[in-house]
This record gives C-alpha cells, sequence and structure tokens, in this order.
C-alpha cells in the first residue's frame, strides 16, 4: 500500500515533467490527479452565513515550540498548519493533492511546467482570503520567499529555495512564477507548502529588521484555512476558532489541543473519553485503547522511522564517532529486534534498515537491518584500539573513555529505549551519558541553544522523515547545510559532510525519470548504510486514536486533518 501511493504521486508528477521536457513526443503526458473544481470568481464556494457547532479536543504529548513555519520542524508544530495556515494544496489519505490556494496542480498541459522544467507557474483561485478578510495575492508568495532568504531571519532552513529557486515573482496578483536553476524533482511537496501574511507581517520586518521576534510566530492571530488561531496558554492548551471566511467553512465551533505531560496522561485521557483525536501514539497501546470498544487506533503510513542520527563531526563529536567501524559496532551491540518485541507490536514496527525503509520504492531492498552481535562488535572495537585498559568496565583509548553522549526528548517509550540500551551497551564496555531534553528544546535550531544543532551529543534519537510522500530529505545530510556559528539556519545536526553522498544526492534532487532517481535512492542508502551514518530502529507509521464520537475523520500522512472542514461532533 506505502509503495503503491509512493509511486503513484512520483509517477504522476515527474513523469509529467520529464515528458513535457523532451517536446514533441506522440505519447499523452499523464494527467494531474483529479481535483475538485475551483468556483469561478463570480461563485462563492461558502455558504453566506456558517454556522458552526462543536469542539474537537486533541491531545499533544509535545508543545509546540513555534507556530510560524520559518522556525519549526517540529511534527507538532507542523500538524497544526492543516486549520490555519494552508499552502498551494493539501494531501488526502490516498495522498493525492487536494486543492486549497492553488486553482489547479501545475502541469505540461495547462502550461504551469515549462518545457526544460525549470519554470512553474501557480495560479492561485480568485475567492481566498486571510482571515481577516483580506485578499491573498501572488504578493504574499513573494514575501514569503523574501523572508525565508533574508539573511535578517534566522530561519531553521532555506532548503530546497537556497539551492534550488533562482526567483519568485508577481506575474499578476493571482499568479506565482517560480524559477529553478535545475528541474526540481520534489517540488509537489517542498514549495509553499504554506504562505504568510505581507500585510501582517511586512511591517514587523520593516520595524525590525527580522521576523525572528515577532508576535506572529507565537500569536497567528490572521491566517488562511478552517480554523484561525485564537489562544496559546503555555504548558495547557491551543485553541483554534472557525474561521468563516474560508472557502470550506467547518462544520466544528473550534479545535482545542490540550498539551499533556507525557504519554500516561494522554493515555488515561482517550481511555475517559475527555480526547478526540490522541496524537503521536505507540503501538503497545492499541489494545488497551481499543478495549472498550469507543475508540478506534487508525495507522497511517508517513515515511516516518524511528532512528539515531550519529554526530560525525570532527569539531564536536566524540573521537570514537569518527570511525565508521566504532560506529557499526554500536548497531551491532545494540539488540533493536528484543526491543521492538518488548516495548513495540513488531507486526506494525518492524526493525529497518536504512533511512528510506524497504517499504517504499526508494529503499534499499537489498539492505537488511543490522544484526544483534555483540562478539562482532567487540572485536570491532578491540580492533579499533579501543580497550579497557584501565578494568573500569569501559573501554577507552589514549585517555578518553568510550562513554557516549545519547540524547533525545522526554517520550516515555523513548526513555525506556535508553534504559535498555545501557544495559546492552555495558556488556560490550561502551559507556553512555543519557539526557532528555523537553521537546520546545531538543528541536530548537543552533541560535536558540537547541542540543542537536549545536552538536552537544553523539547519539540523537527521534523519527524523522523526507518531504513525504517524495523522498526529498538531502538538507539533513548535505555538507553546505551543516550547523554552525556561520550557517546557523543549516539543517545538517549531524556534522556529515561526505562528497560521494553529497553528489548522488544532489543528482536525486534533479533527476525526473523515475526509475533512475529510484536507483539513486538505492545507491544513497547504500552508502549511508556501509558507512553508518544512521541506525534504524523501527518503522513508525503514525498511529492517532479516533473517538467514535468524532465523524468524518479522513487522516493522511503528508497533512493529517487535511479535511478537518467536514469534521462533526455527535453528542
Amino acid at each position: 500500500m506505502k509503495q503503491n501511493l509512493y509511486t503513484f504521486l512520483t509517477l504522476v508528477v515527474l513523469a509529467s515533467m520529464a515528458l513535457s521536457a523532451c517536446g514533441g513526443k506522440t505519447a499523452e503526458t499523464p494527467a494531474a490527479p483529479a481535483q475538485p473544481e475551483a468556483p469561478s470568481p463570480t461563485q462563492s464556494a461558502a455558504p453566506e452565513s456558517p454556522t458552526f457547532s462543536g469542539t474537537a479536543t486533541i491531545t499533544f504529548t509535545q508543545e509546540p515550540d513555534s507556530l510560524n513555519p520559518l522556525y519549526t520542524t517540529m511534527f507538532f508544530s507542523g500538524i497544526t498548519r492543516d486549520f490555519w495556515l494552508k499552502g498551494m494544496w493539501s494531501f488526502d489519505d490516498d495522498n493525492n493533492p487536494v486543492l486549497e490556494l492553488a486553482a489547479e496542480v501545475p502541469s505540461a498541459e495547462n502550461g504551469g511546467l515549462s518545457a526544460d522544467g525549470k519554470t512553474i507557474v501557480y495560479k492561485l483561485r480568485n475567492d481566498i482570503f486571510w482571515s481577516d478578510g483580506e485578499p491573498i495575492t501572488a504578493d504574499d508568495f513573494v514575501f514569503t520567499y523574501d523572508m525565508i532568504m533574508s539573511d535578517k531571519n534566522v530561519v531553521q532552513s532555506r532548503y530546497p529555495y537556497e539551492d534550488y529557486v533562482t526567483g519568485v515573482t508577481a506575474t499578476d496578483p493571482k499568479t506565482v512564477t517560480v524559477t529553478f536553476s535545475e528541474p526540481f524533482a520534489a517540488w509537489l511537496t517542498t514549495i509553499f507548502t504554506y504562505v504568510l501574511p505581507k500585510h501582517v507581517l511586512q511591517p514587523v520586518f520593516e520595524t525590525e529588521g527580522t521576523l525572528d521576534n515577532a508576535a506572529w510566530n507565537k500569536a497567528p492571530t490572521v491566517g488562511v484555512g478552517p480554523f484561525v488561531f485564537s489562544e496559546w496558554e503555555s504548558g495547557s492548551h491551543l485553541i483554534f476558532k472557525a474561521n468563516p471566511n474560508w472557502i470550506h467553512p467547518p462544520k466544528l465551533e473550534q479545535v482545542f489541543i490540550r498539551i499533556v505531560p507525557d504519554d500516561a496522561a494522554q493515555e488515561a485521557a482517550i481511555i475517559a473519553g475527555d480526547t478526540d483525536i490522541g496524537v503521536f501514539l505507540s503501538s503497545d497501546q492499541i489494545e488497551k485503547l481499543e478495549a472498550g470498544g469507543t475508540v478506534d487506533v487508525i495507522a497511517v503510513a508517513s515515511g516516518y522511522d524511528e532512528g539515531w542520527f550519529l554526530n560525525v563531526s570532527p569539531v564536536n563529536a566524540h573521537p570514537a564517532m569518527l570511525d565508521p567501524n566504532v560506529r557499526k559496532a554500536i548497531a551491532l551491540a545494540t539488540d533493536r529486534f528484543t526491543i521492538v518485541n518488548d516495548l513495540l507490536d513488531p507486526e506494525i514496527n518492524p526493525v529497518n534498515s536504512t533511512y528510506w525503509d524497504g517499504t517504499s520504492p526508494y529503499g534499499n531492498p537489498d539492505l537488511k537491518p543490522y544484526p544483534y552481535d555483540p562478539e562482532e562488535a567487540k572485536r570491532l572495537l578491540e580492533a579499533a584500539g579501543w580497550v579497557d585498559s584501565n578494568g573500569d568496565g569501559t573501554r577507552d583509548k589514549d585517555g578518553v573513555e568510550l562513554v557516549l553522549r545519547y540524547i533525545t526528548n522526554t517520550r516515555e517509550l523513548r526513555k525506556n529505549v535508553q534504559a535498555v540500551v545501557v544495559q546492552q551497551w555495558s556488556l560490550v564496555g561502551i559507556g553512555a551519558k543519557l539526557e532528555n531534553y523537553s521537546s520546545d528544546v531538543y528541536w530548537n535550531g543552533y541560535n536558540d541553544g537547541g542540543p542537536q544543532a549545536q552538536g552537544i551529543y553523539d547519539i540523537a534519537e527521534y523519527s524523522s522523515v523526507g518531504s513525504f510522500p517524495d523522498p526529498e530529505a538531502s538538507a539533513n545530510f548535505l555538507c553546505s547545510e551543516i550547523s554552525g556559528p556561520e550557517n546557523p539556519d543549516g539543517a545538517n545536526w549531524q556534522g556529515l559532510c561526505d562528497e560521494e553522498l553529497d553528489a548522488l544526492l544532489m543528482e536525486q534532487a534533479v533527476t525526473l525519470d523515475v526509475e533512475k532517481r529510484i536507483e539513486l535512492y538505492h545507491q544513497i542508502g547504500k552508502l549511508m548504510y556501509d558507512k553508518v551514518y544512521y541506525i534504524g530502529m523501527w518503522l513508525d507509521p503514525d498511529l492517532w486514536s479516533v473517538n467514535k464520537r468524532l465523524q468524518n475523520v479522513r487522516l493522511s500522512g503528508a497533512t493529517p486533518f487535511w479535511n478537518v472542514h467536514e469534521w462533526t461532533v455527535t453528542q
């Protein structure tokens, strides 16, 4: 199923670009997925007097760090944008694009894609407005691009705009033209997935010289979507109210997000019926949550996999982490299979092999998860010169103890994994310093003291994904994206710089031929596997609990709450 979704989306969009670039082909270019027809300029998609009723309650175990997408890559921040900050399109529960601000998906047939694949023309709907009633125009998109690229804003990442986009222009009030230095394969899932309100934020930028400290970042009272931000009480809740100025007014009056301290608190709220949607669940909770008959747990393929990101920076990593044989020994010393069997459901969460797992066409099917082999781990460590010279039970070399900084956030499951891993590593002479950060700190960028961004770790655990349903995730691994004082917005927090990997990542980014791009990803996966830049823990599909009183919920792996305007609550 997941492979079919990947293949369908990639074939539709990339084949369209490739055929338009060839020119003169006799074969027909595949049409873009069928889209809801946009209303004509004289029509109104919204009823004259929309009425709203009911509240959907959602629990978050991690509090967002910011709501402005310039300053966060956090999952819990990102999924709120389905409520209040729509982009050109969302993705439905089959991962097909669903038009939001765009009137059509650009294609060769409608003139949206140039023959050379270097120009994309976005046509905006005529009936879209900010929640305060101001029209949304092409100037908002130009402003968004300018804010992403401005050196005065320390954004989380400028990828792919900085690497591939050469300009964004407002051809007319309802037409946005984006030009690229080279054809960019992943444009559908990475370009203008959100837009910023120029009329709200430009005065801030002109006055303060930056958006870094804008009140809108945590109180975006003007947005675009079926709901609009109303309130955020830190440590307690966020509220989004119905937006009557949206093209598809919602049926609900509000969405209430309750912030709970941990997984146990969320589980209790779900069982008690105090929440309608539970977020970021683990598979060991399913049986307990469904036992009362009022809750369904839904698994949604989203490309997320739990893994270890290894700090390989010569600047701040433990010296042992610079040796690929030591990194392999770490993988072999970790019994991930027992961890999954004991803590999770192995049928839902099998141990994975690479960042792009084998359930998608981009994952290399020939790569198997590193086995559990503590004896081979010992052999590799000794061959690398790490021995226990002082008899304290921990290996050392040149006076440096093999004690690794293993960090993650405060999620209970991850803390349990840490506790098990400490015991497993001790059997081969590896020590561990465990650290747990609140999520609003764990995901911070370099200038905000984020431990990952600043390289204050050796192994960081979390669940990550590319630009799902596209596999594009190059910013995490490119040399040019290494974060540091000269590049605080860099997205490569591992300090990873491998010229061969860079070349492959850059080649796949501009490769429109589907099969060739898949083969490049297989090479990328094998290189990262052989050099042990990433250790896969388990496949991590999104698990959501939905109380049966909440109706018409259709969850997506890319934009989970894409149809929130259709939700209703039965009393």
